[in-house]
Parts: C-alpha cells; sequence; structure tokens
C-alpha cells in the first residue's frame, strides 16, 4: 500500500514554487481595505488623522491637565510642595467672599447682556425685515462693531468713559449723570457699564441671527393672519415669534456661552475693580494662576466654568430641539 503522504521534495518543490511575501508587505495585505466603502473610511480617516491630533494636544490635553492640577494644592512659587488637596480648591470656590463675588458678577452680566442683546436685537431684526436699499445698507453697516476685538472695544470705551477726559465720561460727570470717578470708577454702576459696552457690541450679531429666522418664515402664514383681520403685534406674538424659537434659542446659547467666559472687556477696563464689582470667573482665574500662581484654585475655577458651559448648551440644544419638533408638528 502507497503512502498518500507528501515526502519532503513534494513539500519543498510546493513551497519553492509559492514565494513567501516580506512580513511588511503581509501585514498591509492584511489591513488594506477590501471595498471601496472601507477604503472610502480609511481615507478619510487619515483625513482626520491631523486635526484630531491637533485638538488632542491643544484642547484635551490641558483640559486634563487642568482637571489633574484642580485637585492639587500646586503653587508655581512652591512647585516642590504640591499636595494632594482633593475637592478643597472646589470648596474654596464657595467658601471665599471673592470667588462667591466673582460667580454672583458672572451670572448677572450673562443674564443682563444677553438680555438686553435679545431684546434690542430682535427689534433690530424686525425693522431691517423688509426688503429695501435702506434696510440692506443698514444691515452692513450694522457688522461693523462685531469685526472689532473685544480688547479693543474695551480700551475705546475706557478712554470714552474716563470721568475726566473722556467725551461721554466727562460730560456725564459736569451734569452730574455719574460719580466724580465716571462710570467705570463708581462700584455701583461699574457692572451696568460693562453690560451696555457688550451689548454695544454683539447686538448687531443677535440681529443677524433673528433676521435670518425671520427670513426663513413662510410668507403664506403671516399673510393668512393678516387677511384674517390679526394686527401687527397678533401676527409677530401668535405666528412669527413661535416658529422663530430655533433661532432665538441659537442665538441665546451663542451669546450665553460667550458671555459666561468675558474677559477682554473687563480686562481693558476695570480689570475687575473697583473693589472687585465687575470681578467675573475669567478675571478671577487668571488673578489666581498668573497673579498669586495658585494653578490649583485656577483649574478649579476653569473647570467649574467648563462644567456651567456644558451645562448652559445641552439645555438650550434641548430647547432647539424641542422648538423644532414643535414648528416642523405645525
Amino acid at each position: 500500500m502507497r503512502s498518500t503522504v507528501p515526502g519532503p521534495e513534494a513539500i519543498g518543490g510546493r513551497l519553492a514554487r509559492r514565494p513567501i511575501a516580506p512580513p511588511g508587505r503581509a501585514l498591509t495585505w492584511l489591513w488594506r481595505p477590501r471595498g471601496f466603502a472601507e477604503r472610502r473610511l480609511a481615507f478619510l480617516a487619515l483625513i482626520a488623522l491631523p486635526a484630531l491630533l491637533y485638538v488632542l494636544l491643544v484642547a484635551v490635553w490641558p483640559i486634563a491637565q487642568g482637571v489633574y492640577y484642580s485637585f492639587f494644592d500646586y503653587n508655581l512659587l512652591r512647585p516642590a510642595a504640591r499636595s494632594f488637596a482633593g475637592l478643597d480648591n472646589y470648596r474654596a470656590i464657595w467658601e471665599d467672599e471673592t470667588n462667591r463675588r466673582a460667580v454672583l458678577n458672572t451670572l448677572v452680566f450673562t443674564a443682563a447682556a444677553v438680555g438686553l442683546e435679545l431684546l434690542f436685537g430682535l427689534a433690530l431684526a424686525l425693522l431691517l425685515w423688509p426688503d429695501g436699499r435702506f434696510n440692506r445698507v443698514a444691515t452692513a453697516l450694522m457688522l461693523v462693531p462685531i469685526t472689532i476685538t473685544p480688547l479693543a472695544v474695551g480700551l475705546l470705551f475706557r478712554a470714552l468713559l474716563n470721568a475726566d477726559f473722556g467725551l461721554i465720561g466727562y460730560w456725564a460727570r459736569v451734569a452730574g449723570i455719574s460719580g466724580p470717578h465716571g462710570f467705570l470708577g463708581d462700584p455701583a454702576s461699574a457692572l451696568g457699564a460693562l453690560v451696555l459696552i457688550d451689548a454695544w457690541e454683539w447686538t448687531p450679531l443677535m440681529a443677524l441671527i433673528l433676521l435670518a429666522g425671520l427670513k426663513t418664515l413662510p410668507q403664506e402664514l403671516i399673510e393668512a393672519a393678516e387677511v384674517d383681520g390679526a394686527t401687527y403685534l397678533q401676527r409677530l406674538r401668535l405666528v412669527a415669534l413661535p416658529m422663530m424659537l430655533p433661532s432665538i434659542f441659537l442665538a441665546l446659547v451663542l451669546r450665553g456661552m460667550d458671555a459666561f467666559r468675558v474677559f477682554d472687556i473687563v480686562f481693558a477696563t476695570t480689570k475687575g475693580g473697583p473693589n472687585d464689582a465687575t470681578t467675573v470667573l475669567m478675571i478671577q482665574a487668571v488673578k489666581q494662576g498668573l497673579e498669586f500662581f495658585d494653578i490649583g484654585a485656577a483649574a478649579a475655577i476653569a473647570n467649574l466654568m467648563i462644567v456651567a458651559i456644558a451645562v448652559m448648551a445641552l439645555v438650550f440644544t434641548r430647547l432647539i430641539r424641542h422648538a423644532d419638533q414643535k414648528v416642523a408638528a405645525g
């Protein structure tokens, strides 16, 4: 009986006829996408890889470091004495009077500035709603404040509101409208002045977002309401505003997140004074980190702001989604 097991010669000849791929080519063949969808996915992944690495290095890694340092008593004046502090830096935010004042000032500034910008922005959007040459020119000119950096706006208004030589501040002091130190030098009026400065710069942005929402409204519904005898205010309240809720919430979330982390105009005008009347969370974080070199306290304040902005964005996103569904349902 003949053996069916191939001998060494047969095996050697078969192996000799089949070329052995180098290890690098073998791995390439194993990981090479087979179909068009897999090749497209691999191409998109390679295209997105530099951006992903940039985000990890510039955004994710600093945030992770900030979270890590917030649990430590870490001061750059004594770096070797770094010790684990747990939640002490977060408790200090509520126990320290200056930190509590910064939280209150931030909330008041955000609510007042965004509310004022929404009110004036809606009024401007309604005025610019009809098509016309004048309205188009006015819309273009309205973009001028947005193009100026907030730091430059702060320096401009610090000069205008100066009680000694400012074009506004001097005459306001002479007329008795402001105190001897001007609007920015009085603790009772400094935060309100910053709210008005912020509203001057960012009301046009709010108006443009709301104007875009008005332009997308179906004119048939508004004309039908007019034919039915509805007044202008009734058409606005019952027809236009309910359909504009997604645009309104979008404007609120954009301006709310930006106003909550205000820094430029405060730093350029008052630097948090007088008597901490305009100290906001961002100013307090910068003071803790760059003046007192308390990295742990500064990181805790920054993390609190990140959480607050994330919660704000989540709430407004849900409101926008609910408003979209309500508008779609009719």
